[in-house]
């Protein structure tokens, strides 16, 4: 499997609101793809494709193109920029990080937290344990030159290139744009769908799966699948029954997470092609963190609606780990189920 679209797609940054770099990448891929695409008032990208039956169903996907990230929250005076988190960071996994801003120009940075070189740290302080209010970005840059360059608001991403080992790949970002390459791939594979086709690359899940709702309301689907990541729990130190999935298993079939229960019969239906085409498939129990299926089950009139969720090591982090045939497996059943096979 090539992941040259997955490796751009990866390392550009996009944190909830500033997804706009990674929708041109959506848009480029899908010219020709599908009958039209539409971008509406939140930055949703809507890809249409009409549906070949004589009275189509409408099927909502959606993968969300955002990242966690933070927005530039103050400038001190030594030229230190704090940060205001977007999405949901443990801190722990956020220090010791190089990351990019993104301001009139974009610049290279590192994060650290408030706190001594262990060198000189007292017993008292190697008690304490790094929070999110503590981290700040150093630009190595006197304040007169960073404030040139860099205004409260700006984004500021984790900065980490998208590696491949054995038939893994980590990096940063892979929640979620391992399901934006899954949809553009899934509709460059299938080509035609049995029924009226709604792709969206939606926008601000991480921050309340606001983008997926704004375009379920306008599309008002009959069925929803949303298409993301989770949890993959199989390292050492947890117990086997919390591993939720476990690389190299297939795509995970989610059964419920925090935020919907998903629809039995059509849970049954993506088990049944699953195994009709010799997919590996898992089921997926998360029992907090949603997906923009949550959204979509409750708009307009609700809609049966799944996730289809790719299992992820160390997720939230810049070290996000996948196995690529999951994410094949992935790929193969969206592409099945929008052709109606």
């Amino acid at each position: 499997m090539s992941i040259e679209l997955l490796k751009e797609l990866s390392e550009t940054p996009g944190i909830p609101g500033r997804e706009e770099q990674i929708r041109k990448i959506v848009q480029r891929e899908l010219k020709g793809v599908v009958d039209k695409m539409t971008v509406d008032n939140l930055g949703n990208l809507i890809a249409f494709r009409k549906g070949t039956s004589k009275k189509p169903k409408k099927v909502m996907y959606s993968s969300h193109m955002d990242e966690i990230g933070f927005i530039v929250q103050y400038i001190d005076d030594k030229g230190f920029i704090v940060l205001d988190p977007c999405g949901g960071h443990d801190p722990r996994n956020t220090i010791v990080q190089r990351v990019k801003v993104l301001g009139r120009k974009e610049l290279l940075g590192v994060v650290s937290w408030k706190c001594k070189p262990i060198h000189v740290q007292s017993d008292e302080d190697r008690k304490k344990s790094p929070s999110i209010d503590k981290v700040f970005v150093d630009l190595g840059l006197p304040v007169k030159e960073v404030k040139k360059v860099v205004s409260i608001g700006d984004p500021v991403v984790i900065h980490r290139d998208l590696e491949q080992y054995g038939n893994r790949v980590t990096g940063k970002a892979l929640d979620n744009r391992t399901a934006v390459y899954t949809l553009i791939q899934a509709l460059k594979r299938s080509k035609k769908n049995n029924e009226d086709t709604y792709a969206v690359f939606s926008v601000q899940e991480e921050v309340g799966l606001r983008g997926a709702l704004v375009a379920a309301h306008q599309i008002a689907p009959d069925i929803g699948v949303a298409l993301d990541t989770t949890l993959a729990c199989d390292t050492p130190g947890v117990e086997p029954e919390n591993a939720i999935t476990r690389l190299g298993e297939g795509v995970g079939l989610t059964v419920k997470d925090g935020s919907l229960i998903a629809d039995h019969d059509l849970y049954q239906e993506f088990q049944a092609l699953a195994r009709k085409k010799k997919l590996k498939h898992q089921p997926n129990l998360l029992s907090r963190g949603g997906t923009d299926g949550g959204a979509i089950q409750r708009a307009h009139d609700g809609a049966k609606t799944i996730t289809l969720s790719l299992p992820t090591r160390f997720i939230h982090s810049s070290i996000e780990t996948v196995d690529l045939s999951d994410l094949k497996a992935k790929i193969e059943l969206t592409a099945a189920y929008m052709k109606g096979a």
